[in-house]
């Protein structure tokens, strides 16, 4: 063993300070989880330790975040289900249910992103961000309900795009009155690029149909949407190198504060849960969505009878509102604290995720499925989405808000609800039969 003497003052006094470092920035349930695997003592006392991990666990999780009382409405929905078949409250209890646990998806993916690294952290919120409208969007097409699919997604774009944005920028703008907020312009020119990008893919099989100048009759609209969504699913994934890798310069300023804001980090910035704790909790998670997710889908024809209120005003307007409340809340929370590039990540990062990804990817898992599910979203569908794409462009080409911009996007959200309200859907919103 080297002397002490032989090594410099300086290394030792380096050493002495990186092990409390590391030690402060390990959470509670780390350390008791490295106690249980070095401890060699009685099983009675393992167990002890192991019981008080898995309550501490719980607490973190489960009980850390108020949203998480709305969870029982999951097993109340299925309970309802299978004494009354009431279609209406099911869709309601469903969709309750579904809220904190879509909230905690998220979550379980920010602590997970610790041990994975910035890169592959990214791909996993990229993944997981939308995870709960891509499993419900995967049940409806299993059911051939092509319709609630499309419009579904559709709702989630123009809900992230006008509703959340607007609240946002309505928000910040009261609070900081007095000035303009500023946001990274740069990325928002590059969503916005992206966003018109899906227009196009959605317009062109739209103009295909209505014009009756398709190749072969029934084919080449199908033809043109599954090449179509190959095609932006590669664009999104050079999205993605080029934001985490190419340009990670221009995003640093948004991954710093997201770090120092998140609600899923302590004090010191380090991790809640452990590696495996968060595989777990997200495997748990995801197939608790996807069995809410097949009594939400199954029980939107009943409701819509029940309610007296069309299926494109329940996918569109009811399902992403609900479905999107803690990415609603959280985006307005930044923009009150001034972080405004963080809430244009949630509301056009997101829209940008689901027109760009979940939707292309829909298509390919229908044409697994032997789905005929298209590009083809009708034309009002498609012409209010790119008239959404255009008003949000032109404000957010200044790099500024303010909270007249903020009332102007809640409005024309408004516009766009009562449009969906009375307008009476072309296609058929009930099972589809297998692809042509």
């Amino acid at each position: 063993m080297e002397p002490l003497g032989d090594r410099s003052v300086h290394e030792v006094d380096e050493e002495s300070h990186v092990i409390p470092v590391i030690d402060t920035r390990k959470s509670q349930t780390v350390q008791l989880a490295e106690q249980v695997s070095c401890f060699g003592g009685s099983q009675a006392t393992y167990r002890e330790m192991l019981r008080n991990i898995i309550c501490r666990n719980m607490k973190t999780v489960v009980f850390s975040n108020k949203l998480n009382l709305l969870v029982p409405f999951g097993p109340l929905a299925i309970l309802v289900e299978k004494l009354t078949g009431h279609h209406g409250w099911v869709f309601t209890l469903s969709l309750l249910g579904i809220m904190p646990l879509a909230e905690r998806l998220g979550y379980t993916t920010e602590q997970l992103a610790f041990y994975t690294g910035d890169t592959v952290g990214g791909l996993l919120n990229a993944t997981f961000g939308n995870a709960t409208e891509l499993i419900i969007s995967i049940y409806a097409l299993k059911s051939g309900m092509l319709r609630v699919v499309q419009l579904s997604l559709l709702g989630s774009i123009l809900s992230n795009m006008l509703l959340v944005l607007g609240c946002a920028f309505f928000s910040g703008g009261i609070v900081f009155r007095k000035k303009e907020q500023v946001f990274n312009k740069a990325t928002a020119v590059v969503n916005s690029g992206l966003l018109l990008m899906a227009v196009m893919g959605l317009l062109f099989p739209a103009v295909l149909h209505y014009t009756h100048t398709e190749v072969h009759f029934g084919k080449s609209e199908l033809a043109l949407s599954r090449f179509s969504s190959c095609i932006m699913l590669v664009a999104y994934a050079a999205y993605l190198f080029f934001q985490l890798k190419s340009q990670k310069n221009l995003y640093l300023p948004l991954i710093e504060a997201e770090s120092q804001q998140g609600n899923s980090l302590d004090d010191n910035g380090s991790p809640e849960i452990t590696k495996w704790e968060s595989l777990i909790w997200l495997s748990v998670l995801t197939a608790w969505i996807s069995i809410l997710s097949e009594y939400l889908v199954g029980a939107i024809e009943g409701a819509s009878a029940a309610w007296e209120m069309p299926v494109a005003f329940i996918s569109v307007i009811l399902l992403p509102i609900v479905g999107n409340a803690a990415e609603h809340a959280s985006a307005i929370m930044f923009a009150m604290k001034d972080k405004l590039d963080i809430s244009l990540g949630v509301a056009i990062g997101s829209s940008t995720q689901i027109s760009m990804f979940g939707i292309p990817f829909c298509v390919v898992i229908g044409w697994i499925m032997g789905r005929p599910m298209d590009l083809n979203f009708q034309l009002f569908e498609t012409a209010t989405l790119f008239i959404t794409v255009i008003v949000v462009a032109f404000l957010l080409q200044e790099g500024t808000s303010n909270y007249f911009k903020g009332l102007m996007l809640i409005l024309c959200y408004l516009i766009v609800a009562a449009s969906f309200f009375v307008h009476v859907d072309s296609s058929s919103v009930g099972p589809t039969l297998p692809s042509r």
